[in-house]
């Protein structure tokens, strides 16, 4: 594991690019290209691999695991089963993506037995967070249904159940992000709603998140950083973009461009305590 050992927001940037951890992702096929070119932008080093075959071998020489159930079949079950288990004996970094968990019974089986292998942090939207948590949500599949206030607050409070039942952050992604431990709080603010019609944004989230843990040693405020210079790419792109083609462009050249110092990352947090 790659470490560092600021938690300034403009540093654990600069960690990821001196470093730039080799993440390896087991995700779905729609998000492949969109992970491995965010990922590159950002400056981390992308890996895709999902034969159960070289698993371990993989996760030996990858800095961070990113596992993401999008499109599940029976052997990526098993090669997620045996990368999570490989990452947690070897202390590894590792993040769930729980995409579309409350769509079937297949999805909440697999990630449920996913969290006994302990991920550092769990990254999704309200609808899925509710749904891991074993509560109704009013999810499409991949799409949150859960964007309203009372939905929103529901939400959160199951982000920190899960991270106090769990052990890790909780990354719930939305209109205004939440990072918690389920002792303290982060809100981010920044984004574009055209980060919405773009397919993999939240995907790739959780694979630069996983960049982000592997680089630093400090989960919340790394995981937080993720979703700052994410946020930050996403706004001055909405800013710019004619739509959902010409956004996908000038975000990458944002987070590629990005300056920890000049973005002013920090100014997007507001860190509480949970009650």
């Amino acid at each position: 594991m790659i470490t560092s050992s600021s938690a300034s927001p403009a540093r654990q940037l600069a960690s990821l690019r001196r470093t730039s951890p080799l993440v390896h992702n087991i995700t779905n096929h729609v998000a492949m290209t969109p992970i491995a070119n965010t990922l590159l932008a950002i400056g981390a080093s992308p890996l895709m691999a999902h034969a159960l075959e070289e698993m371990q071998d993989i996760v030996g020489i990858a800095d961070a695991l990113c596992i993401n159930i999008g499109t599940l079949s029976g052997p990526w079950i098993d090669a997620m089963h045996l990368a999570a288990h490989t990452a947690h004996l070897a202390g590894k970094p590792w993040v769930l993506d729980p995409v579309g968990v409350g769509a079937s019974a297949l999805r909440q089986q697999t990630c449920r037995a996913l969290l006994a292998y302990q991920p550092s942090v769990i990254r999704g939207n309200a609808s899925e967070i509710l749904a891991l948590a074993g509560e109704a949500s009013q999810s499409r599949g991949v799409d949150s249904g859960d964007d309203a206030r009372e939905a929103c607050d529901r939400a959160t409070q199951a982000a920190h159940a899960l991270a106090r039942q769990h052990d890790c952050v909780v990354a719930m992604t939305g209109a205004v992000d939440v990072v918690t431990d389920g002792r303290r709080m982060i809100r981010i603010t920044g984004g574009h709603p055209l980060m919405g019609r773009v397919t993999a944004m939240g995907c790739a989230l959780s694979s630069v998140v996983a960049a982000f843990i592997a680089a630093n040693d400090a989960s919340l405020s790394a995981t937080a950083t993720a979703l700052a210079c994410y946020a930050c790419a996403g706004e001055h792109a909405g800013r710019i973009a004619a739509g959902p083609g010409s956004f996908v462009g000038v975000f990458m050249d944002t987070l590629y461009a990005l300056d920890g110092e000049t973005a002013a990352l920090e100014t997007r947090m507001e860190i509480t305590n949970v009650a």
